[in-house]
C-alpha cells in the first residue's frame, strides 16, 4: 500500500473517532485572548502580469504588520504574485506566539500544499478565533483538542518543525500575509476542512465552499 493509501486508512480510522484528519467539525467556544487581524484593504486582483514590477523596498519585514499590509497591497496591485510575496516576507522579524502556532499548524497541515492552500489553512484559523464558536487566540484554535490532527489532543503539545527548510520559510510567509489579509482567499465563514481523501458524516451537514488541492473549504 503506498504512502497515501496508508495516510487514507489511518486518517478514516481517526474520522471514526471523532472527526476529519485536519480542521474537525465539532462547534465548540472558549475564552482565550482575543487575536487581532488586520482589516481587510480593498484592492484589486491584478491581470496575468507579464513582469514583477520593480519596486524600493522599505522595512516594512521587520516592522508591524500594519507595515506589512501596506507594503504587500501595493506590491499585489503592481502585479506580485501569491508565490513572490510569499518569498518576500518568509523572513523577518521572528513572530509571536499566536503567529507561531498558525504557521506551525500551515505547516504540518498543509505544506504538500499550493501555496493558496496553504494560505486557506491559516485562513480557517483566523476565521475560527473570530467566530465566536472555538477558542478567540489562534493558539487556541490550533490547541483544541481533537481538532487538529497533528497536535497531542491530551496534551495541546504540537511536533517540532525543521527551522532550516523551505517548507518553514514558506509558513513563515503566508502566515505573516495571512495577518496582513492581502492576498484574497477563503470568505470569513468558512471554518471547516478535510482532506479528499476521508468523508467525514459532519461534512454533509455544512455547505461545500472550496476545493484547494486536495483540501474541501465548507461553511455552516
Amino acid at each position: 500500500m503506498g504512502n497515501r493509501g496508508v495516510a487514507a486508512v489511518a486518517a478514516l480510522c481517526f474520522t471514526l473517532v471523532g472527526g476529519s484528519t485536519e480542521a474537525f467539525g465539532q462547534d465548540q467556544a472558549a475564552g482565550t485572548t482575543t487575536a487581532k487581524l488586520v482589516p481587510a484593504i480593498a484592492s484589486t486582483a491584478p491581470t496575468a502580469p507579464a513582469a514583477i514590477a520593480p519596486v524600493t523596498f522599505g522595512n516594512a519585514v521587520n516592522g508591524s504588520i500594519g507595515a506589512i499590509a501596506r507594503e504587500a497591497t501595493s506590491l499585489y496591485n503592481n502585479g506580485w504574485p501569491l508565490y513572490a510575496l510569499v518569498d518576500r516576507y518568509a523572513a523577518g522579524a521572528p513572530l509571536d506566539e499566536e503567529a507561531n502556532c498558525m504557521a506551525v499548524a500551515v505547516y504540518h497541515e498543509a505544506r504538500g500544499e499550493t501555496l493558496a492552500g496553504q494560505l486557506a489553512v491559516a485562513r480557517v484559523i483566523i476565521n475560527r478565533a473570530a467566530s465566536g464558536k472555538y477558542p478567540s487566540s489562534w493558539c487556541g484554535v490550533v490547541k483544541q483538542p481533537w481538532q487538529f490532527s497533528f497536535v497531542n489532543p491530551r496534551t495541546g503539545t504540537m511536533p517540532s518543525v525543521d527551522h532550516a527548510s523551505a517548507a518553514w520559510r514558506k509558513a513563515q510567509g503566508v502566515t505573516r500575509l495571512a495577518m496582513a489579509n492581502v492576498v484574497p482567499s477563503l470568505s470569513n465563514d468558512v471554518l471547516w476542512y478535510h482532506a479528499d481523501y476521508v468523508a467525514p458524516s459532519w461534512g454533509r451537514r455544512l455547505s461545500r465552499a472550496n476545493k484547494i488541492g486536495t483540501h474541501i473549504f465548507y461553511r455552516s
